[in-house]
């Protein structure tokens, strides 16, 4: 059967949910002045502990609540290591992506049989919008998880816009720590509390993937995909909807990989696999985006000052 842009479209908004419930969460840390390289790994050890749940207790919905539970674990490691002792971002966050890779590929081979069926959840078609031409079956014949998500995501927006005071807050201790803490914020509380929905967006990113379009684990099924998560936040210029555009973008570039080949496009695979890393190439050089990142972003690395 030759895909049509119709499957194209359900296959890149179908990747993209992973990248944007990530990045969403990303996008909070890193105006909190934190940048959490963990979130491939937290999305790996949510997808893990999702699938774990899912199969032990048959429920996809045990399997989410893991997950989300596995996925903010992460993030109070990560948060007791970057924010309360101050270790270096980028270090404790490539370690813990490479312990949750060992972890979870261990863990597979002791609690999960190839070939189990996985409980997981099934696709929800809106009446009369999903039978709307091209774009209905993308936007409107999703699982009940991927809706939930993309609500959440909004959600998170609007609390954390530069309306509210937590919104607020969190601006303020990414753009100059010093002067929020005399100020009276919490620095260490925000940014704490920063990275744990860091966790717990990712490790829901990662049972989306899960439960919702694979039905299975396998060895680094994330397979980067954290990765462009933080790129994406980096392409979307900080801001919640240039991060849902960079989102859709590299859930497009990782679906082509599956329908050019189809459609008889003599395109090499492995250039096919390289494209969502080019453009998050080009993004992080700055030719996508050529705004700021919150000041506390330069800072926190060189820094050894008690809120820096």
């Amino acid at each position: 059967m030759i895909p049509t842009l119709t499957d194209l479209l359900v296959a890149s908004v179908a990747l993209a949910v992973p990248v944007l419930v990530a990045a969403s969460g990303e996008l909070v840390g890193e105006r909190a002045g934190v940048l959490t390289m963990s979130v491939e790994g937290m999305m790996l050890t949510g997808a893990f502990a999702s699938v774990v749940g899912a199969t032990a207790s048959g429920s996809a919905f045990y399997g989410v609540l893991c997950g989300a539970v596995a996925g903010l674990l992460v993030g109070v490691l990560q948060a007791v290591l970057s924010v309360l002792l101050r270790a270096d971002q980028i270090v404790t966050g490539l370690a813990a992506n490479a312990l949750a890779l060992a972890g979870t590929t261990f863990g597979a081979r002791l609690l999960l049989d190839r070939g189990t069926t996985v409980p997981g959840f099934a696709r929800i078609e809106i009446p009369l919008l999903a039978d709307i031409p091209v774009l209905g079956p993308a936007l409107f014949r999703q699982t009940g998880l991927a809706y939930a998500l993309v609500a959440a995501v909004v959600l998170l927006a609007i609390v954390t816009s530069r309306r509210t005071g937590w919104g607020i807050a969190v601006d303020a201790v990414g753009q100059d720590a010093a002067s929020a803490d005399r100020s009276g914020v919490p620095v260490l509380r925000v940014r704490f509390t920063a990275v744990l929905v860091v966790g717990l967006l990712s490790g829901l990113a990662g049972t989306q993937l899960a439960l919702s379009e694979v039905h299975t684990f396998t060895d680094n099924m994330t397979a980067g995909t954290g990765y462009l998560a933080v790129v994406a936040v980096i392409a979307g210029s900080w801001r919640p909807v240039g991060v849902a555009v960079a989102a859709v973008v590299f859930g497009l570039a990782q679906a082509l990989q599956f329908t050019l080949p189809a459609l008889g496009v003599d395109v090499p695979f492995a250039l096919l696999v390289m494209l969502p890393y080019v453009l998050a190439l080009l993004a992080v050089a700055g030719f996508v985006s050529h705004s700021r990142p919150p000041a506390g972003l330069n800072t926190a690395f060189v820094r050894q000052g008690r809120l820096a």
